[in-house]
């Protein structure tokens, strides 16, 4: 019994190994079959005109507008020279596109002496430019004390109107609630109407107060001259 199975494996294990070899005979030649139809492919020439030159018709409708451009004309003498049938003196530029050419070459390509020149003139407006701005600087510096010591001083007065607002405020609140009552609320329309009406009154107080001090001002004589010394 183990004897018929090693001799049943072996059997196939041996047509393997020929199927193998069979297939590896049929790749190898397929391959050389291959090589041989690339080695011996010999594809036809084209047939291009190449004797006569392409001149296109200036005169027929059917030629493109981009080949009836000088342009296409220098092209055309590049490369058939006078086959071509074109003046070579029709290629060069006439007087105004060579003061045009001129012009734009001086414009993109300026001679050394105005280059240093334009350089000089930039270098000059840097200069000054940069001397102004130090000479601003410097001055603001200067007038900085001065502008610290407006502003110190301008916030000073703005703290002292505002607790005088305060202190102000705190005695009309107090007028009110001592003619209102003190149990009154000092969001009442009441209680409004007569801070409002003190308000006024005080306001009135203190334009009169300044238009005496005025008079009283003007009526004070001037003082007398210095006595002149006796020659």
């Amino acid at each position: 019994m183990a004897a018929s199975i090693v001799c049943g494996r072996t059997s196939m294990f041996f047509r393997s190994l020929n199927g193998i070899s069979c297939s590896k005979t049929l790749l190898s030649a397929n391959s050389q079959t291959l090589l041989l139809q690339t080695a011996s492919y010999n594809p036809k020439p084209l047939r291009l005109k190449l004797r006569e030159p392409y001149i296109p018709d200036r005169s027929s409708e059917k030629t493109p507008d981009w080949q009836k451009t000088p342009r296409y004309d220098r092209k055309l003498f590049g490369r058939y020279g006078s086959a071509s049938g074109i003046d070579p003196a029709s290629l060069w530029p006439n007087h105004e596109q060579l003061e045009r050419i001129i012009e734009e070459e001086n414009q993109w390509h300026p001679p050394l002496e105005v280059m240093l020149k334009n350089l000089q003139e930039e270098e000059r407006q840097d200069t000054e430019k940069r001397q102004a701005k130090e000479k601003l600087i410097a001055a603001n510096m200067a007038k900085m004390p001065k502008m610290i010591a407006d502003w110190r001083k301008e916030k000073l007065q703005k703290k002292t109107k505002m607790n005088e607002e305060k202190t102000r405020r705190s005695k009309l609140l107090a007028e009110a609630r001592e003619s209102l009552g003190q149990t009154l609320d000092p969001r009442n329309h009441k209680f409004l109407e007569m801070v409002a009406e003190l308000e006024k009154e005080e306001k009135k107080k203190q334009k009169v107060m300044k238009k005496k001090q005025k008079h009283e001002q003007a009526a004070v004589p001037p003082p007398p001259p210095p006595p002149v010394a006796a020659p």
